[in-house]
């Protein structure tokens, strides 16, 4: 069950000043690589990504949460905080310290009800959760699914097609990259539970299948071994 909806507890202008606090925290995270940070030179590993993924993780988790009656402020908060560790953290360990950093942030920024911060801080340590997303409250699950919805449709897409050049790869095996958004993908429609996020994903895996039947349209494909038949003649 969700957490009892009431009047919002976080302004606007409180939660303006925690995106501010989240983006400085991600860059200091990047400053301080050499002091044991892990920042990694792909560039969705940079503060600028990293944020704009914390951000659109906010829009979907907001539009999902009002949709299926959960409490949104829970959900929007623990959203904006999910992945304030996610640089400086190894990938196992940083949704709870995560969940350290939100609660010393709200504790020390606002008069938050201790039941209100012990959700949000719940919901940012099992962000990464495995399971059955049935186990999770509705505030919880709205920042699962909206975190596995900004994997998939275009914005995945555009990032295989920058992984492309760190793995040396040719334009011509674009629609092989597509393919791996489509399989995860499906995969993330298996896991998703509301009719909310499950629209979103099939409406953002039709505009993926369009750019995959496009790019094999448009894209010849060669065959590397009738080229080098080409060659020896």
């Amino acid at each position: 069950m969700g957490v009892e909806i009431k009047e919002d507890r976080v302004s606007e202008e409180e939660f303006n000043a925690m995106q501010d606090f989240v983006y400085e925290y991600l860059l200091a995270s990047v400053e301080r690589e050499m002091d044991g940070g892990r920042m990694r030179w792909y560039p969705w590993h940079s503060a600028e990504y990293r944020y704009n993924h914390i951000l659109n993780v906010v829009e979907l988790s907001e539009e999902i949460a009002r949709k299926e009656g959960a409490d949104v402020d829970i959900t929007r908060v623990s959203a904006i905080f999910h992945d304030v560790a996610k640089l400086e953290a190894d990938q196992e360990t940083h949704p709870e310290e995560g969940a350290r950093v939100t609660r010393e942030y709200l504790n020390s920024q606002g008069d938050y009800p201790e039941s209100f911060i012990d959700s949000v801080c719940r919901s940012v340590r099992r962000h990464s959760y495995q399971g059955d997303l049935s186990d999770l409250s509705l505030e919880t699950r709205s920042l699962v699914e909206a975190d596995l919805l900004d994997k998939i449709g275009t914005n995945g897409v555009t990032l295989m097609m920058l992984r492309m050049g760190y793995e040396s790869r040719v334009h011509v095996d674009a629609a092989e990259m597509v393919d791996r958004v489509i399989d995860r993908g499906v995969d993330v429609i298996d896991r998703i539970e509301s009719d909310t996020a499950r629209s979103i994903a099939h409406q953002r895996m039709k505009r993926v299948r369009w750019i995959r039947e496009w790019l094999t349209d448009e894209v010849a494909v060669i065959d590397p071994m009738e080229t080098a038949k080409s060659e020896d003649q």
